[in-house]
């Protein structure tokens, strides 16, 4: 029964002391905590104070000093100026709107008042006569709007007002950006005048045709009315050239940068019609393809005339080769 009892009681002390133990390294931990705590404020309160102590300090007298110069600079200020390049700003804004705020029926309006007019013309009318049926009709409609403009004046619709202001404004000064809005547009007149001042021998020879563009530089060895064979080192199709002589410079830049193993361009072939170039192939060749080729032995497809036997199986064919080429030496 000591024996017993003795246990019991040591397992009691153990339970009080850790339970003692327990309490005391809560404590602890609460103390920490709470310096933690006090430390991060203690930090914060005196960085805050540090920014406030650092923070710029004005006395009276600089005050009002800046006062006086902010009054200064406001009274300085060119108010009149600026509402005037205000005002200047919007009517700018207005002119450069003036075809955009004209109601489209308003436009289609002048376009079919137009066109009746130029109908009602013979149908041998020369441009100045067309130039002069529209000039009339300009004319008249702009002294239509003028008049009612004034009469409009005494009206108190804002609307109509506006709609008349920006009607005589059109027919006024923008007129020439009027006509291209309602697609009107009357070519040049040109004077075809013929002038027989050749030589009696000379007069079976045909002209000295003209490329268009920079002139072709001599290495080119430009050949006018010539279709030369070849190879296709690039498809003349989808590389177009603004002249005959771009069109040889790809050449030569072609076989300048050529790698070994590649073929080398050597002969070029452009088309310098407008209306474009006839070939026996079954593309439409347009105006300003440029076609690089090569052949070790380069030969004339055609020259000059195309040949009646030609021209007889191939009907669409023209009387003479519009194309021009030429062989380079790199």
């Amino acid at each position: 029964m000591a024996r017993v009892e003795w246990g019991y009681q040591g397992r009691g002390k153990w339970n009080c002391l850790y339970k003692k133990i327990t309490l005391i390294v809560c404590s602890i931990n609460i103390v920490i905590a709470l310096y933690v705590l006090r430390t991060l404020y203690a930090s914060i309160y005196v960085h805050s104070n540090t920014d406030f102590n650092n923070a710029v300090k004005y006395t009276t007298d600089q005050i009002e000093k800046m006062e006086e110069s902010i009054r200064i600079r406001r009274a300085k200020e060119p108010i009149q100026l600026v509402k005037i390049v205000k005002k200047l700003k919007l009517e700018l804004s207005r002119e450069d709107s003036v075809l955009e705020l004209l109601p489209q029926p308003v436009k289609q309006r002048m376009a079919d008042e137009i066109l009746l007019r130029l109908h009602s013309l013979d149908a041998k009318t020369n441009v100045s006569e067309v130039r002069e049926a529209v000039e009339s009709w300009h004319r008249e409609n702009l002294k239509e709007a003028k008049q009612l403009s004034i009469r409009k004046q005494g009206m108190n619709s804002t609307i109509l007002k506006e709609q008349t202001r920006l009607l005589v404004k059109a027919l006024e000064s923008d007129w020439a950006a009027l006509s291209e809005e309602i697609g009107l547009w009357i070519p040049a007149e040109i004077v075809h005048q013929e002038h027989d001042d050749k030589p009696e021998g000379d007069k079976e020879e045909e002209e000295e045709d003209i490329l268009p563009g920079r002139p072709v530089p001599p290495e080119c060895n430009a050949e006018l009315h010539t279709d030369y064979a070849g190879d296709a080192v690039r498809w003349g199709l989808t590389h177009p050239k603004e002249s005959a002589a771009d069109c040889c410079q790809a050449c030569l830049d072609q076989a300048k940068r050529v790698q070994p193993g590649q073929i080398k361009c050597n002969t070029w072939v452009y088309c310098p019609s407008e209306t474009g170039c006839h070939s026996p192939d079954i593309h439409k060749h347009k105006n300003q393809e440029c076609w690089l080729k090569y052949a070790e032995q380069p030969k004339i497809n055609f020259k000059g005339k195309y040949p009646d036997s030609y021209r007889h199986s191939h009907p669409t064919a023209p009387l003479i080769v519009p194309w021009v080429s030429g062989v380079v030496r790199v």
